[in-house]
């Protein structure tokens, strides 16, 4: 099985992998979900009812070894009951949120906990941050980001990208260690920079504040100076782009502290990470993990797994938490020995797993993820089309994954006036000390961009671009995750 992860080509990593991270909510009735139908999700719940009853429901399967593995674990799939929101820990006033471990205050964003406050409209947030919008991957003690890809342990950071401790930078790139920069790019160790140029402090100020007056400019500034190629940094036989700390890596976007892997997306930890092979969001100093997708908390041995929160030798799992020698389950906490989420003694476990491994190699299956024909998302709905948006509805059809042709119903309040992004010019201005505000009027408005997608202000948002005088967003939020995902 490791061997066979080990050469598999970067599209077919995307493909199979991301798929099964969806990147939108859905309403069914009167609850969300991440799935867009029942049929291929099966028995779901509400996350109100999952955790009441459902979690503590141990629905298991008999496995019979004349049955194909795949077979039994897509019926097992469709009957076990599931949240229709994954979240794990302890999550507050999340309830328009997914994939969340210990989140406070997050909306529509994904992948983010480990005490994340305020996020709204961002993908993988972790590690102590608040304050997050519009962004992706943001983690380790970061507050106050706005318009940001692959921010570490810095603060009040504006429209950049590729920024490592550093604080007080605009429209910049591949920073580290600095303070008070705009429009800058590969600066380490500076301070008071105007486009890679050292000014004095005073003369710095000056120059910014007639930058921050230039408001309407900027989403074009963003735009036209931020580059989308992250430097690698302290890395070696490193063969993409945006590794930091690592070495023996081939294709991969934004790793960090990480010794042999390929195809991985999203993984770092600074304490450190080996042997990655097809993974996709996978933190917290874990180790052997193969074909992965969203891997937290000192996990090890890992195969063909989504969602797994901590502990070793899982295979074929889905959203265990703290568990052990775990083979076809799902929704598991603190079990071990288990297969289709039935109880074995060790040696029992061993003895089937063993049988079950020896049938799947010999019908050629061992390595695979799982089948597409039990993937429930829409592909073009998923973190596979934001990474590559090259995919063909001929050529995802064709292996079964499904696919959204149809616009998404937009669930728009009766009392709610549609206004244009040509029209919120007439909800914000600049004041006599040249200081920008927002009607707060706004909040009753839904916004039309040019491609006829709609949007609303949120509280939370209106009090960040009030407090940092930004303006307001011209494209829908979904538009402004996926300018994080932009790549070469």
């Amino acid at each position: 099985m490791k061997e066979k992860r080990k050469h598999t080509p970067w599209r077919a990593f995307v493909q199979e992998i991301c798929s099964w991270m969806p990147i939108n909510i859905y309403k069914h009735d009167f609850w969300l979900s991440r799935f867009p139908s029942l049929e291929r999700a099966g028995n779901l719940m509400s996350p109100e009812e999952f955790n009441e009853k459902g979690i503590n429901t141990m629905y298991t399967q008999d496995f019979d070894i004349t049955t194909w593995f795949f077979t039994a674990f897509g019926e097992f799939y469709k009957n076990h009951p599931k949240s229709s929101l994954s979240k794990t820990r302890d999550n507050e006033n999340s309830k328009y949120a997914d994939s969340l471990f210990g989140a406070k205050n997050a909306y529509l964003s994904f992948a983010t906990g480990d005490d994340a406050e305020n996020i709204i409209y961002s993908f993988t947030t972790y590690a102590k941050v608040s304050n997050i919008l519009n962004s992706v991957s943001v983690i380790d003690g970061c507050e106050n980001i706005f318009y940001c890809t692959d921010i570490t342990k810095s603060f009040n950071i504006f429209y950049s990208r590729f920024i490592i401790n550093s604080n007080n930078i605009r429209f910049s790139t591949n920073m580290i260690w600095c303070n008070e920069c705009i429009e800058c790019d590969g600066l380490d160790n500076k301070s008071y920079c105007i486009r890679n140029e050292k000014l004095p402090k005073d003369e710095y100020f000056r120059e910014k504040q007639k930058i921050l007056a230039q408001k309407d400019t900027f989403t074009e500034k963003y735009n036209k100076n931020i580059k989308i190629i992250g430097s690698n940094i302290n890395s070696h036989n490193v063969s993409w782009q945006r590794v930091i700390f690592s070495e023996n890596i081939e294709s991969w976007y934004l790793v960090s502290y990480m010794k042999d892997a390929r195809n991985v997306y999203l993984t770092a930890w600074v304490n450190g990470c080996t042997n990655f092979y097809d993974c996709f969001e996978v933190w917290f100093d874990s180790h052997d993990m193969y074909a992965v997708s969203q891997g937290w908390t000192y996990s090890q041995n890992v195969y063909c797994s989504n969602f797994i929160d901590g502990w070793a030798n899982q295979y074929y799992s889905f959203f265990l938490e703290q568990c052990s020698y775990c083979l076809g389950c799902i929704g598991l906490k603190n079990k071990e020995f288990c297969i289709l989420n039935k109880q074995y003694t060790k040696e029992e476990w061993f003895e089937m797993a063993n049988k079950i491994f020896e049938q799947m190699d010999k019908d050629w299956t061992l390595w695979q993820f799982f089948p597409w024909s039990i993937n429930p998302f829409y592909f073009n709905d998923t973190v596979a089309s934001l990474i590559d948006d090259s995919f063909t509805k001929e050529e995802v059809a064709k292996e079964w994954y499904l696919r959204r042709d149809e616009e998404i119903k937009v669930d728009t309040p009766a009392w709610a006036e549609v206004i244009t992004t040509k029209e919120l010019n007439n909800f914000q201005w600049f004041n006599e000390k040249g200081e920008r505000e927002i009607n707060p009027e706004i909040l009753k408005k839904v916004i039309k961009d040019e491609k006829w997608n709609y949007y609303r202000i949120i509280p939370m948002e209106l009090e960040f671009l009030q407090k940092h005088g930004l303006p307001l967003p011209e494209i829908h939020w979904l538009d402004r995750i996926k300018l994080g995902f932009k790549f070469k």
